[in-house]
C-alpha cells in the first residue's frame, strides 16, 4: 500500500504543506485545486473519502486545517487515516499544537516528519522516541540532536528496542508501580448486582540506568482469557477477562510462562490494562442502603446508609454521594450521623454529601426531609427516582484483589534498584438504584 502524497490546506484552500511521493498523481497544483473546489467549497461534506478525476482523496480536519492523503491506488483506508492522525500527533508533540500559525513557523519540521513516517509513500515507524534522532529542527518540547547520538541512529531505527536508548544514566535508580482500579457498578433497589466490572491499569515510572530487563509477577499465576480457554484462578488469584500490554512486553514469554518480561521505556508509561467481571458483593468498597418514603405529593423522607467494606486500617478519601431529589424540591433538611457535610444543590438536582475521610468497616447515615412545590395548574409527573451516584478513592487497596508479588530488575552493571508499589481503587460509574 502506498500513498501518493500528503497535503495540508487551510479553510480558504491555501496549501501549507505539500509532499508528493509518486509521479502518477498529475499536476500538484491541479490536485490541491480539485480538493478545494469539490470538498472545501462544498456546502455539505458527507464523507471523508472522495474520488475526483480517478484520484482518491482521504482527509481529516484538525484545528480548521484539512490534512489530505492523495492516491490513485486501491489502498487500505483505515491505514491511511492512521497515518494522517499519526502525522498530526507527531507535529503536536514536537511543536505543542497543530494550527495555521504553528505550521507556517515549523513547516520544515512538518516536512521532516513526513519524510520519516513515509518512505516513497509506504508507512514507516511513527514512534516519537524512534524519530527524535532524525528530526533535526527545533520544535516546542524537542531537543536538538546531539552529536554523540548520531552514531546510534542506525541501531535505534533498526534494532528491536526502539523505545529506549542504551545511554540513559541516573544517580539513583528507582522504579514506581501504580495499580489503579476503577469500579463500575449498577445495583438494583433490591440489592442485586445488575452490572459490574473493574477496569484496571498498571502505570510505571522508570528512572533506571542502561538497558534493564524487568520481570513482573502478580498473584502467582493468573489465568487470563487471552484468546485461549483459561481455567479458574488459583486461590488468592485474580481471573482477568481482557488484557492489553505495552508494546515493550514480550508476549511469547507471557503466553508460555505467564510472566510479564520487558525492557521498560524511560520515564512514565502504562504497562498494561485489564478488566475483570469477577466481583462479589462483599468485595465492593462501599455499600449503600436507601429507604425512600413519598408522603403524598408534598413531602419525601429519605434515609441513606453507607457502609465501607474494606479493612479498618484503610481510609476512603474524597467521598462524594449525590442523592437525587425531584425537580420541584423547595426545601431540604438533612441530619448526618457519622461525618461529612450535606446540602441541597439545585445545579446537580439533588443532595450532595461530601465526606473527607471514610474509615474502613464504618457506617455513616443521612436522613433528609424534602418539601416539594405544588403546582395545581399543571399535572405533575411521577418522580422517576434516578440512581444514587458515588465518587471515592481508597488508597492501598484493589477491589479485584490484584497484588504485585515480585518485580525483578536485572542490568549488566548490577546496580541496586529502589522499588515503590502503590494501589488505588476509585469509583467509575458507581450507581445504586432507589
Amino acid at each position: 500500500m502506498s500513498i501518493g502524497g500528503i497535503l495540508v490546506l487551510t479553510q480558504k484552500g491555501d496549501v501549507l504543506v505539500s509532499k508528493f511521493f509518486r509521479d502518477n498523481i498529475g499536476s500538484h497544483r491541479g490536485v490541491s485545486e480539485a480538493f478545494r473546489l469539490k470538498v472545501i467549497c462544498a456546502k455539505e461534506v458527507r464523507s471523508p473519502i472522495d474520488s475526483i478525476s480517478n484520484i482518491n482523496f482521504m482527509h481529516i480536519k484538525q484545528e480548521d486545517l484539512y490534512v489530505v492523503a492523495v492516491t490513485t491506488a486501491n489502498v487500505d483506508a483505515c491505514l491511511v487515516f492512521e497515518v494522517l492522525y499519526s502525522f498530526v500527533n507527531l507535529v503536536k508533540k514536537y511543536t505543542g499544537r497543530f494550527d495555521d500559525e504553528s505550521l507556517r513557523r515549523n513547516f520544515i519540521l512538518a516536512y521532516e516528519v513526513l519524510e520519516e513516517i513515509l518512505d516513497y509513500g509506504y508507512p514507516q515507524s511513527s514512534d516519537t522516541e524512534t524519530l527524535k534522532p532524525f528530526i533535526t529542527q527545533r520544535g516546542k518540547g524537542l531537543k536538538k540532536l546531539r552529536a554523540d547520538r548520531a552514531s546510534k541512529i542506525t541501531i535505534q531505527a533498526t534494532g528491536a528496542i526502539s523505545w529506549r536508548s542504551p545511554d540513559i544514566k541516573y544517580k539513583k535508580n528507582e522504579i514506581y508501580i501504580d495499580v489503579i482500579e476503577s469500579v463500575n457498578l449498577l445495583m438494583s433497589a433490591q440489592g442485586n448486582i445488575l452490572n459490574a466490572h473493574i477496569a484496571g491499569q498498571i502505570q510505571m515510572k522508570c528512572y533506571l540506568t542502561g538497558m534493564p530487563d524487568c520481570q513482573f509477577g502478580m498473584n502467582d499465576k493468573i489465568p487470563i482469557d487471552h484468546g485461549i480457554k483459561s481455567e479458574r484462578a488459583p486461590r488468592g488469584g485474580v481471573e482477568l477477562n481482557d488484557v492489553n500490554f505495552h508494546h515493550c512486553v514480550r508476549l511469547t514469554k507471557f503466553e508460555s510462562d505467564r510472566e510479564i518480561s520487558f525492557i521498560p521505556p524511560d520515564g512514565e508509561f502504562e504497562l498494561m490494562k485489564y478488566r475483570t467481571t469477577e466481583i462479589r458483593q462483599e468485595n465492593l468498597p462501599f455499600t449503600i442502603i436507601s429507604h425512600v418514603n413519598e408522603i403524598g405529593r408534598a413531602r419525601i423522607e429519605v434515609e441513606i446508609t453507607v457502609t465501607s467494606n474494606f479493612a479498618p486500617k484503610l481510609t476512603g478519601v474524597h467521598v462524594k454521594i449525590v442523592i437525587p431529589t425531584p425537580k420541584n424540591t423547595a426545601v431540604c433538611r438533612t441530619i448526618i450521623k457519622g461525618g461529612g457535610k450535606a446540602s441541597y444543590n439545585s445545579d446537580i438536582g439533588g443532595i450532595l454529601w461530601k465526606i473527607a475521610k471514610f474509615p474502613g468497616r464504618s457506617k455513616f447515615l443521612l436522613r433528609a426531609n424534602i418539601q416539594l412545590i405544588q403546582n395545581i395548574s399543571v399535572e405533575q409527573k411521577a418522580w422517576s427516582r434516578p440512581p444514587i451516584s458515588m465518587e471515592f478513592q481508597v488508597p492501598m487497596m484493589t477491589a479485584s484483589g490484584m497484588q504485585v508479588k515480585f518485580l525483578r530488575v536485572v542490568e549488566k552493571s548490577g546496580y541496586t534498584t529502589i522499588k515503590w508499589v502503590r494501589y488505588l481503587t476509585k469509583a467509575g460509574n458507581y450507581l445504586y438504584r432507589i
